[in-house]
């Protein structure tokens, strides 16, 4: 049973037949379906629904893609970035978070599935035959959430046995517990799955559709049973009367019931956005609070909160994490060197700098 509603599948004629699309039907079979031969007009319409954004969640749209599907990190310039490569499987997330880029990124509300499925496996061995690097990190988190269609398409069923014969790193990001089609593959340790964290009373206010805390970290326990790498992101970290004791007590629950030695990396990454997602959010979410911080135009254009919130929220986190043990990973997600050598002393020379630490990391993990 999905965790959430779908009204209706438009169904692009040129996918009718892809053995992705007749998983779909056969999972969904009391959904409408309607053919789709203008995909133009369909998206044209849907844009002048009041709310194109949040009907769009409950609407499926079945079509093929006919573009590249793994790109590099897009990243912000003049920041240090991991050397990310992301593949988009899906556009869109049946969650609806106050915060989400995506609102005011996206010119399809659809939610929407790519059929041609085995064109982007083809795509990623392309990739990975040709890439030099030791260990590619790869993840499917950007533009959507990458289990919150487990149900639906088992995309994990293919993509976790596919990188498990690579020397490569799969990094499934999300806010759900989705976990149970994971349980059971042999990852060997190629995959890491991650999981979105915020303070209880954030998920509530600002996340939407979301897994509750707890259960999102009893899902990681499971995947941690299972032997899978586990990877945390505090991002984005929201400023809010209280927000040191609250995410104290966030990572306090955290490692109650994880073990930090099988965790391989967190991030932080303070609130940030581009500018015209402020007007968008405010709309659809008119009780939402997470814009009325001090918040300031950074040298990337992204809306951020002013340097010093940022260094005293990074180093409160640090401190706090590095108690549970030292040897934890942590990395700054699209921060400038001057704020990571205020927060650990040292910064990466550059990004490419910044993924050898990455690759070392990695090597720890594989080898055991």
């Amino acid at each position: 049973m999905l965790p959430f509603q779908i009204e209706r599948i438009y169904l692009d004629f040129q996918a009718e037949n892809d053995w992705v699309t007749q998983h779909v039907l056969q999972s969904l079979p009391e959904v409408p379906v309607k053919g789709v031969g203008d995909k133009r007009g369909l998206i044209k319409n849907a844009l002048s629904m009041a709310d194109p954004i949040g009907e769009g969640k409950r609407n499926l749209f079945i079509t093929r893609f006919y573009g590249k599907r793994l790109k590099p990190c897009p990243g912000t310039s003049r920041h240090i970035c991991c050397g990310y490569f992301v593949i988009n499987t899906v556009t869109n997330c049946p969650m609806d978070c106050s915060y989400c880029v995506l609102q005011g990124y996206l010119n399809n509300p659809f939610l929407t599935l790519y059929s041609n499925w085995d064109d982007l496996l083809q795509e990623i061995e392309s990739f990975l035959s040709v890439d030099c690097r030791p260990f590619s990190r790869l993840g499917t988190g950007e533009l959507s959430d990458s289990l919150a269609l487990e149900p639906l398409f088992p995309f994990s069923q293919y993509l976790v046995p596919f990188f498990a014969q690579k020397n490569a790193i799969l990094e499934l990001k999300t806010k759900t517990t989705e976990v149970q089609n994971l349980l059971s593959l042999d990852h060997r340790g190629r995959t890491v799955v991650s999981w979105s964290l915020n303070p209880p009373r954030m998920i509530e206010e600002e996340e939407k559709g979301t897994a509750l805390l707890r259960d999102r970290i009893e899902a990681a326990r499971r995947c941690q049973e299972a032997g899978y790498p586990l990877g945390f992101h505090f991002d984005p970290m929201i400023y809010f009367e209280g927000w040191e004791k609250e995410y104290e007590e966030v990572v306090q629950l955290l490692f109650s019931r994880i073990d930090p030695k099988r965790v391989i990396w967190i991030s932080l990454g303070g609130f940030r956005y581009p500018p015209q997602l402020k007007g968008i959010a405010e709309e659809r979410f008119p009780q939402t609070r997470i814009f009325l911080g001090e918040l300031f135009p950074g040298k990337d254009g992204k809306i951020r909160y002013f340097k010093e919130i940022r260094k005293e929220m990074y180093q409160k986190m640090v401190k706090t994490l590095k108690e549970v043990n030292p040897d934890l990973f942590v990395y700054l997600c699209m921060e400038s060197p001057e704020i990571w050598k205020e927060v650990f002393g040292w910064s990466p020379q550059n990004s490419s700098h910044l993924n050898e630490f990455f690759e070392e990391r990695i090597k720890k993990f594989i080898g055991r």
